[in-house]
């Protein structure tokens, strides 16, 4: 299953400057393989060492925060609209 995945701006020079790329997966975690290896090392800097997600790194699933489904094994739909979205810290 195809989805569309955004990337952020930071990102952009792994993909070669797109700032939207198609992935497929059926699952969060499936995505993020196959977008590793289409653009090596993305999945380092969205996942830690044992392959779970930065606490830093927020992805939406047709806008909806996949900390509030399952996790990387949320499931992709064909289609889905996929953002990966780094999170801001102010003081």
């Amino acid at each position: 299953m195809a989805v569309k995945v955004r990337i952020p701006t930071p990102l952009r020079g792994l993909t070669n400057g797109q700032g939207e790329v198609e992935a497929a997966g059926r699952t969060i975690g499936d995505m993020l393989v196959d977008l590793e290896n289409r653009y090596p090392g993305i999945k380092e800097r969205l996942c830690d060492e044992a392959g779970n997600l930065r606490r830093f790194v927020n992805i939406y699933v047709n806008e909806e925060d996949i900390r509030f489904k399952q996790g990387s094994d949320t499931a992709l739909s064909d289609g889905d609209d996929v953002s990966i979205v780094p999170a801001i810290a102010g003081g």
